[in-house]
């Protein structure tokens, strides 16, 4: 039994170093890289954003949005736009392809570097419902790939209390009182005086980063 774990923790680490096709196209790849280099140059990432909610914007500055009604979180910082590669890529990692949660953490890691201090990653929860439903967390396995990729300590915190309504198709407004009320913090100890980062796969309205910001606030968060 031993020398089986022993192979096993084996082969995840050498899974976790060593790819063999592009996770986009299929074709193969030769360095050991996640995504080509013709599917990379596809992807829509995000080279200039707004400084507080970080959704991309044509010029420096504070976008439109933010001017309007800032986000209660400090700041925000998104890898891509949600479109083409990247949008196919979030849903397929939904959708029940888990490994996918190593290449958009390694895509993600870099953005930590806006985030310096930070004491823990705390990932957007689901309902135990939910998650059975689809199989597994994916907020969840994304802080995790980058708790270990940046080693900064992933804290389960928070949890969900009750299921909401499918966001996609309400305004900000019926998605805030569709939350309203849905996280708790469930160890204010590991959150107290701390700086933490929410993980999640995607930010439209900002509306979940916005509830579960101001829970951590209340549980006496330092920054978020």
């Amino acid at each position: 039994m031993k020398w089986f774990s022993r192979v096993a923790a084996w082969l995840r680490a050498y899974g976790r170093g060593h790819n063999f096709t592009c996770d986009i196209c299929g074709r193969e790849v030769f360095g050991g890289e996640r995504i080509c280099a013709a599917c990379r140059a596809a992807l829509p990432v995000i080279s200039l954003g707004c400084p507080v909610c970080g959704r991309r914007v044509g010029e420096p500055g504070v976008c439109a949005a933010c001017k309007q009604r800032r986000p209660v979180a400090d700041m925000v910082r998104s890898r891509f736009v949600h479109e083409g590669e990247a949008r196919r890529l979030i849903w397929r990692f939904k959708r029940g392809e888990k490994y996918l949660a190593r290449t958009l953490a390694e895509e993600m890691a870099p953005l930590l570097r806006a985030f310096p201090g930070a004491d823990a990653l705390v990932p957007v929860p689901m309902t135990a419902r939910a998650k059975r439903r689809r199989g597994y967390d994916q907020a969840l396995a994304l802080a995790q790939e980058l708790s270990e990729q940046s080693k900064i300590p992933l804290v389960c915190a928070v949890e969900k209390r009750r299921e909401t309504a499918p966001q996609k198709s309400l305004t900000r407004r019926e998605r805030e009182k569709n939350l309203e009320g849905c996280f708790a913090v469930t160890d204010r100890k590991a959150v107290r005086g701390k700086r933490v980062v929410i993980v999640d796969d995607t930010y439209t309205t900002g509306a979940t980063v916005d509830e579960l910001a101001a829970v951590l606030r209340r549980a006496g968060a330092a920054a978020v």
